[in-house]
C-alpha cells in the first residue's frame, strides 16, 4: 500500500481532525502536505456530506442539509517543483470505499444516493422532483445493491467527482465577477443561478483569526466545475486514468474528495451518484510549461481501462421540445432532460415508482450521449440504459411488462 499523505479518521467531523482539508476554493489555503514529482500515495477522504447523510428508512437528514459545508476536500497536496504555466500529471492508480469494518459511517460498507429538494439544491429534473428522496445502496465487492431499488444489481466504476488544483487570485476574482454577473440577472430565482462566497461553514485547513475571516469571504464554493477542474464528476475518470490539470499557483495545490462508488453520466438528481467516504491511492509529475506547449486552459484526461462493460443497451432519446409541445433551437440539455423522462416512464410500467426510476438512472452507469447537435431545430440526445443490471428483462416484447411492487426509495416527511 502507498503511503498514507493525508490521513482521515472516519469517527470524527472533518473540522475535528487532526489535519484539517477544506471546503472553498482560495490560493490562500495552506498546503496540507506535501508530495514529491514522481511519487505515488494513498489520500483518505470523507464523504461529502461529513457522515451527516444516515442509512435509514427517511429522506429527511437529504432534505434538511446544509450545501454551505460542502465539499469536504482532502488536501492541499503541494508537488514539489510545480510552478504556474505547468500541467499536473495525475494517475489514478487505485480507489475504493473505506472498509466496513472500520465504523459505521457514510461509505464503509455503504453508500447513498439522494434526489435534492428543489429549495435546498434541486437536480437536473427539479421542476419534476421537487422534494427529497434517498436510496442507500450495500457494498459487495464492486457490485452495489439497494433494498429501496430492488431487482437492481450493477459493478461501480468508483471515481472521484472532485478534484482540481488551486486558482490563483487573479482567476478567483474571474470566476466571482462572473457568476456574481450571472445571479444578479434574477437573484430570486430557485435554485439559485450560482453559489457566491458563504463564510458560514467554511474550511479552510489551518487558517484562523483574521485571515481565515479574509479568505472565507473571497474563496469561491466548490459546487461547479471550472477552470481548475473541480467538482466535473465524470464517472470515466476511473482506475488507471491520467489527468492533466493546469497550474494556477506554486505547489500546484491538488485537492480532492467528493468519491463515487458509482455514477450515471450526467449525475442528474445532483446527488445522483453513490456517495461514499474512501481512499485514493495517485501517482503525481509535472510537465514544464506545459500549458502553453499545448494550448491547455482546462483539464484534459485518458480515460481508465477498467470498467464494466456492458453488451447490451436499451437507449431512449429525447428532442428539444418542452413536454407542452415548444419548440426550442438545438438545446440539448432539454434533449437530455427529455430523455430520462422518457426513461423513467418507462420504468415505471415494471412498477418502479418515478422516484426510484429517478434514482436509478442517477446512480448506474447509464451512458448520456449527445447524438445530434446540428440538424435544426432539434438537438437529439439519447440515455443508453445497461439492461444487465435489472435482475428481469427490461426490453420491449409481444408479452406486456410484468409491473410488480417494487415499494418506495427512503422519502422526506
Amino acid at each position: 500500500m502507498p503511503e498514507v499523505k493525508f490521513r482521515v479518521d472516519q469517527s470524527r467531523r472533518f473540522a475535528e481532525q487532526e489535519v484539517r482539508g477544506h471546503n472553498r476554493w482560495h490560493p490562500d489555503i495552506p498546503a496540507a502536505v506535501s508530495v514529491r514529482p514522481g511519487e505515488e500515495f494513498r489520500v483518505e477522504c470523507r464523504e461529502w456530506f461529513d457522515g451527516t447523510i444516515h442509512n435509514d428508512d427517511s429522506a429527511n437528514d437529504v432534505r434538511d442539509c446544509d450545501l454551505s459545508m460542502v465539499h469536504q476536500l482532502s488536501g492541499p497536496i503541494a508537488v514539489e517543483g510545480a510552478e504556474p504555466g505547468d500541467l499536473l500529471l495525475v494517475d489514478i492508480l487505485d480507489i475504493g470505499p473505506v472498509p466496513q469494518e472500520r465504523g459505521p459511517v457514510a461509505g464503509q460498507g455503504w453508500g447513498y444516493t439522494g434526489i435534492f429538494a428543489r429549495q435546498n439544491g434541486g437536480g437536473f429534473l427539479t421542476d419534476h422532483f421537487p422534494d427529497a428522496y434517498k436510496a442507500v445502496w450495500d457494498f459487495h465487492g464492486q457490485t452495489a445493491t439497494s433494498r429501496h431499488l430492488p431487482g437492481v444489481s450493477f459493478v461501480g466504476i468508483a471515481h472521484p467527482g472532485l478534484m482540481g488544483t488551486a486558482p490563483s487570485a487573479e482567476m478567483l476574482a474571474r470566476w466571482n465577477r462572473r457568476e456574481g454577473d450571472l445571479i444578479a440577472t434574477n437573484p430570486s430565482a430557485v435554485p439559485p443561478l450560482a453559489l457566491p462566497p458563504e463564510p458560514h461553514n467554511a474550511l479552510l485547513g489551518s487558517l484562523s483569526g483574521e485571515e481565515f475571516d479574509r479568505v472565507a469571504a473571497e474563496a469561491a464554493r466548490t459546487a461547479p466545475p471550472r477552470e481548475n477542474g473541480g467538482n466535473q464528476d465524470i464517472k470515466n475518470l476511473s482506475r488507471g486514468s491520467r489527468i492533466f490539470y493546469p497550474v494556477f499557483v506554486p505547489g500546484a495545490k491538488l485537492s480532492l474528495g467528493d468519491l463515487h462508488f458509482s455514477q450515471g453520466d450526467g449525475e442528474i438528481t445532483f446527488c445522483g451518484a453513490i456517495e461514499m467516504g474512501g481512499y485514493i491511492d495517485l501517482h503525481v509529475d509535472v510537465i514544464k510549461g506545459g500549458m502553453e506547449t499545448y494550448g491547455l486552459e482546462t483539464p484534459v484526461f485518458i480515460p481508465g481501462r477498467v470498467e464494466p462493460r456492458y453488451s447490451e443497451y436499451l437507449a431512449f432519446s429525447g428532442l428539444s421540445v418542452t413536454e407542452s409541445g415548444e419548440q426550442r433551437y438545438l438545446d440539448s440539455q432539454l434533449a437530455y432532460k427529455r430523455a430520462c423522462l422518457h426513461a423513467i416512464d418507462y420504468l415505471t410500467t415494471f412498477g418502479y415508482t418515478r422516484e426510484q426510476a429517478y434514482l436509478i438512472l442517477g446512480a448506474a452507469p447509464i451512458e448520456g450521449r449527445l447524438s445530434g447537435v446540428v440538424d435544426i431545430p432539434n438537438s437529439c440526445a439519447t440515455v443508453y440504459l445497461p439492461v444487465e443490471i435489472f435482475d428481469f428483462d427490461p426490453r420491449p416484447s409481444s408479452q406486456a411488462p410484468r409491473k410488480v411492487d417494487r415499494g418506495q426509495c427512503a422519502v422526506s416527511s
